[in-house]
């Protein structure tokens, strides 16, 4: 008996094919791994994390993050230091008339400091719009995600869809095929006429085509997923389908829904913080009606040549300090302030017509949504209807046909109302599915399929 004995890199390269996951097959521009196929959770947390617009909706949170930073900072006090060397030069005349250039060094150093005391609560009132507005540029983020979400999963269920549809289309080519060779050997035997045979084969070009139809739309599908999750180009994929899609399930009343809507969608608080934020630019440009406090100190010294004095003696003579306190009142101010306040007055009636209208469209929505609901489960239980009795005449029709005892014309009706049926099945059952995912996401519930 021979044995092969296997180089140790090709065996090498062959244990960790195994151990490498198969799903992993390519790579994205960042260098992650990305699976062959795609769960619909999958799908969310890959966007989550590398979706443009997202990933810039957090670097504009960050930025927040550095206002309001630099607005508690406003609360210290500031240091600088100064420092000044001069060199000077020019002709000096002495008593005897004689002239000379002399040249002279001097040299003044300081420290200064101030702290704004008091300024209205101005810098207080910024903190907290600060904060606020830190607050919403997260609030933005969660909103794109649920519009993300949204977007995903309807991608995700017409590939479903689409993949479905040329499952059942390429079952009625074969048919269509086996019932154009049955027609061959009837017409060959005489059973048929030549008309007969040629509907047959019109019928099969015509169900080709719808293949080719539903196989683009598949591809086409699946490029919409693949712009919403910006995945490479030449990346090819497949996603997973779930054992079972329930289409007709417990509807939560409208009211419900909408009440858990208002209550805690991201849209609305954003829009009510925007009603903080207003009032906050109101109260900052009230403070310009009121005084500023400022307390300052320095510290500082001074040199010169030509004093006749040591470098070091000069500097502690003249070195001083300084500390106080300054008040400024505004008296006259050009109607700079009163115009704020009144534009800060306004800007809060702006928003708050902007939460209303955010309301209203939110509430809006909803509604739209629970009527889709409905409508789509009526037509999914029409469509279920439908089908059973289309799919039993056309197999009444087809057995009639087998045995001749059928007219091609009756049987080509029967079998283009069953693909009728059928792609109207198909499509209610997927647009029932996606409907209430959406009405229940807007009430909270996470999707999932």
């Amino acid at each position: 008996m021979m044995f092969f004995r296997w180089p140790g890199t090709i065996l090498l390269f062959f244990v960790f094919s195994f151990l490498v996951s198969p799903r992993l097959l390519a790579q994205d521009s960042s260098g992650i791994a990305l699976p062959a196929q795609w769960s619909l959770q999958e799908c969310f947390d890959y966007a989550l994390k590398n979706n443009i617009q997202l990933n810039s909706l957090r670097l504009s949170r960050m930025s927040s993050e550095q206002d309001l930073l630099l607005s508690r900072a406003a609360r210290l006090p500031n240091l600088n230091a100064s420092a000044t060397q001069s060199l000077n030069g020019g002709k000096t005349i002495s008593a005897a008339g004689n002239s000379s250039y002399e040249l002279s060094a001097a040299g003044n150093y300081g420290v200064n400091s101030a702290l704004t005391v008091y300024q209205g609560g101005f810098l207080n009132y910024d903190i907290k719009q600060k904060n606020l507005a830190m607050q919403v540029a997260g609030l933005n983020i969660a909103q794109q995600v649920n519009d993300i979400t949204v977007l995903i999963t309807q991608a995700y269920l017409n590939i479903l869809l689409a993949r479905e549809n040329i499952v059942y289309v390429k079952d009625v080519v074969t048919t269509s095929e086996a019932q154009v060779k049955q027609g061959q050997q009837q017409y060959d035997a005489g059973s048929i006429a030549l008309i007969g045979l040629v509907q047959l084969q019109s019928q099969l070009a015509n169900d080709r085509y719808l293949l080719t139809i539903a196989e683009n739309q598949h591809r086409q599908n699946k490029l919409v997923l693949k712009q919403l999750l910006q995945l490479p180009g030449s990346y090819s994929f497949e996603i997973t389908a779930p054992d079972t899609l329930i289409s007709n399930t417990h509807l939560a009343t409208l009211q419900e829904a909408q009440d858990s809507a208002l209550a805690n969608r991201p849209e609305v608080k954003s829009g009510e913080l925007g009603v903080q934020i207003s009032s906050l630019d109101l109260a900052k440009a009230k403070s310009g009606y009121l005084p500023t406090i400022t307390a300052g100190g320095a510290l500082g010294s001074s040199y010169g040549s030509n004093s006749g004095s040591s470098y070091f003696k000069q500097i502690d003579n003249n070195f001083y300090q300084q500390i106080g306190l300054t008040l400024s009142v505004p008296i006259f101010t050009r109607r700079v302030v009163k115009t704020n306040v009144e534009k800060s007055k306004i800007g809060i009636d702006q928003s708050k017509l902007t939460l209303k209208d955010t309301k209203t469209n939110l509430s809006q929505t909803i509604e739209q949504a629970y009527i889709n609901v409905q409508n789509a489960q009526a037509q999914y239980d029409a469509a279920v209807e439908q089908l059973k009795y289309s799919q039993e005449g056309y197999r009444i029709a087809s057995e009639q046909l087998k045995v001749g005892a059928a007219n091609i014309v009756v049987f080509l009706q029967q079998k283009n109302l069953y693909i009728q049926a059928l792609q109207s099945y198909t499509q209610a059952k997927y647009n029932a599915a996606l409907n209430i995912r959406i009405y229940d996401f807007y009430r909270g519930v996470p999707v999932k399929l």
